[in-house]
């Protein structure tokens, strides 16, 4: 495989929901221009979506006047993907939800976004922005050259 130069692709998406697919195939894209296996671009995907779809309905509270930024960050090994919303992001880190009180109804079936992100992707970090404003979701995901 020929050396992969680094490189940054951004777009940006109105808070409106069905763009989060823009996010996911530009991402998949870019995952795939740099030779990750599709099950990793799969992955990447649902990440990127659940990210986006979090800064629509909760950063930016389905306010349409306002966008979703999406930065992708290609490195020889790497890609990162910031989404980027007008929210006042998350005071704490997600908490693992209880699956089996989600199947039985005990507990509501939302709000498995953030723990599914962090299971498709390397690494995940909520960052809560400066004076409210900002914030976003850092995805990495690695690219597993020896299976390449």
């Amino acid at each position: 495989m020929k050396e992969f130069k680094s490189t940054s692709v951004e777009v940006r998406l109105p808070s409106r929901m069905g763009f989060e697919k823009v996010a996911m195939s530009t991402a998949a894209a870019v995952a795939k221009l740099m030779g990750f296996r599709e099950d990793r671009v799969e992955d990447l995907k649902t990440a990127v979506a659940e990210a986006c779809i979090n800064a629509i309905e909760h950063g930016n509270r389905m306010n349409e006047k306002l966008s979703v930024g999406v930065v992708l960050s290609a490195a020889s090994d790497r890609l990162e993907v910031k989404v980027i919303d007008d929210g006042k992001g998350m005071r704490t880190q997600p908490i693992k939800p209880d699956i089996d009180k989600k199947i039985h109804g005990e507990e509501d079936p939302r709000g498995m976004g953030m723990f599914l992100i962090q299971a498709l992707v390397d690494e995940a970090e909520w960052v809560a922005g400066v004076n409210g404003r900002s914030s976003y979701v850092r995805l990495v995901i690695r690219l597993d050259k020896e299976t390449e």
